[in-house]
């Protein structure tokens, strides 16, 4: 093997069964692997600086085809079902194999980087990718160490990538050619068939989620984070499309991290080393932080070009709405340098009604936030497919359940204690419909719910008139400084009151269908927070 770059003292492929390879890149800086991936004609050096690549078939991540090992460490630990898809230890064994037959002779890229920024809870992870452009995405997204940490790591995880390798679902027993799939006793993550990066970084999202509260007892979450020039932090849980990343790069507010973090004793922490970014629509005026993150480091994928083939197009979904962006936090001025923040005064739940018919920010109690939670509910809009206009309720428990190993009330229980013991203030914010449903109301203006999360983090909506609502039972603010009262009542904001009350009552039918597996676990303030339909 030819190793190339900054290569570690542990310099074998040895313990991964790679010694076979080629060439082994090691720990090669940004600019080299932007070269390779040029030379490769697998690039395009933007207008920005930004590289530009696409990922090929799988444009997102796929779900179906995610599996954890079942064996004496997580047999009675994981939430086994259609997230958490069980695979036997020989069927792993064979796939590493193979896929480390498939790699012999050729060239990988190899990186040793950690994820989470608490030490006493940080993994050391060596992540070795066919693709050079692959191995950016691990430099952007993962800790970045020092170089003296690099040089003689203490290795916790491997990740192998290798997307030109198709498994056999007869001979690894997976459902097809691509497969994510998550050892814990070997601790290995070994992905097949898709180039897709959102893999890699889940991966070890999936990981964290499981031996952070059966390890450490911190809670992991999915979500972004920020604080003030006091410290006061603040979180947004959500899941894709709410807005979780835009209004976290909040320039009057420095940003601890975009997507992952943990809460432990001393307050929350970033697990990772920068941002990934959806890019549809991205605009300077509306995002003027991550737009101007986009610069030469940044990783942009499937996204399209003007005609000059360098500027891109953020407009263009022709290959996907999920077209992504990954970039050090350091892109974005004024990240919190050591990624850490103190115990949250604010949490927001950011859900994307496309119903219509939630308000535009809610003040939960401990059971209404405990149900929103276990719910995490957003709603989608099929609007590439012809004659599709109605929306469809999207139920993720725990605003993550794709990442989550363990069950869901685990994860509940750690938020309601740390509510409590922190006193936080929880709020419901729809970044969604007013007005009407898709296609007949207005989306909420991004300007408008700044506005309302910022009065909510000042304070100014803690002695305001409440009203709440009959069907859901939420209790909202009639007025917020910079927001037109009529948005603030969503029943208000409907020309037709009967068409809303229809609306909701229907979204509230969604809402109680799917919490009907947390109902014989749930507390009796928990039962009383479902709407009543």
């Amino acid at each position: 093997m030819k190793h190339v770059g900054n290569t570690p003292f542990d310099a074998s492929l040895e313990a991964i069964g790679l010694e076979g390879v080629a060439r082994a890149h090691w720990n090669l800086p940004p600019a080299k692997l932007v070269v390779q991936t040029l030379l490769r004609g697998e690039g395009v050096l933007t207008n920005s600086g930004a590289l530009a690549v696409d990922t090929g078939k799988f444009t997102g991540r796929s779900p179906k085809d995610r599996f954890i090992v079942d064996d004496g460490l997580t047999h009675d630990e994981v939430d086994w079902g259609a997230v958490n898809q069980p695979l036997s230890p020989d069927h792993f064994a064979q796939l590493h194999a193979d896929m480390v037959a498939h790699l012999d002779g050729k060239s990988v890229f190899v990186r040793d980087a950690a994820v989470g920024a608490d030490a006493s809870t940080q993994l050391r992870v060596r992540v070795i990718t066919e693709k050079a452009w692959a191995n950016l995405f691990v430099h952007n997204m993962f800790v970045r160490l020092e170089d003296r940490e690099v040089l003689v790591p203490e290795l916790d995880w491997h990740i192998v990538c290798a997307p030109s390798f198709e498994a056999d679902p007869a001979r690894h027993g997976v459902r097809q050619a691509n497969v994510s799939a998550i050892d814990f006793t070997r601790k290995t993550i070994l992905i097949a068939g898709s180039a897709y990066t959102g893999e890699i970084k889940k991966g070890m999202f999936s990981v964290m989620n499981f031996v952070l509260p059966t390890v450490h007892s911190v809670f992991p979450m999915h979500c972004s984070a920020n604080c003030d020039a006091e410290g006061n932090t603040a979180i947004f849980f959500g899941l894709s499309g709410t807005g979780k990343t835009t209004l976290s790069s909040d320039p009057d507010r420095f940003l601890i991290g975009d997507d992952e973090h943990g809460w432990g004793d001393a307050g929350v922490f970033n697990m990772e080393g920068g941002c990934y970014a959806k890019t549809i629509d991205l605009s300077p005026e509306k995002e003027p932080q991550i737009y101007r993150a986009i610069q030469f480091g940044a990783l942009l994928e499937n996204v399209r070009f003007e005609a000059d083939e360098v500027t891109p197009n953020y407009a263009d979904a022709s290959v996907t709405e999920n077209t992504r962006v990954s970039y050090p936090i350091d892109h974005i001025p004024g990240a919190v340098a050591e990624s850490r923040g103190d115990h949250p005064k604010d949490i927001f739940f950011l859900t994307c009604d496309a119903f219509g018919v939630l308000p535009p920010i809610s003040r939960l109690d401990k059971g209404q936030a405990m149900y929103h939670f276990l719910s995490g509910y957003t709603a989608k809009v099929a609007g590439t497919e012809v004659g599709i206009t109605e929306p469809t309720a999207a139920f993720s428990a725990c605003f993550g359940a794709p990442f989550m190993p363990l069950h869901p009330t685990r994860y509940a229980e750690m938020l309601g204690e740390r509510m409590e013991a922190h006193s936080v203030r929880i709020w419901l914010v729809n970044t969604g419909w007013s007005g009407g449903g898709y296609g007949v109301g207005e989306r909420l203006k991004l300007k408008y719910t700044r506005a309302m999360i910022g009065a909510a983090m000042r304070g100014e909506l803690d002695d305001v008139e409440l009203h709440t609502d009959a069907t859901f039972g939420l209790s909202f603010p009639t007025a917020c400084p910079g927001v037109p009262s009529q948005l603030m009542n969503p029943r208000d904001a409907w020309s037709d009151g009967a068409a809303y009350d229809a609306a909701a009552a229907h979204l509230a039918g969604l809402f109680s269908e799917n919490f009907k597996p947390f109902e014989a676990m749930a507390s009796e303030a928990i039962l009383e927070a479902a709407p009543t339909a």
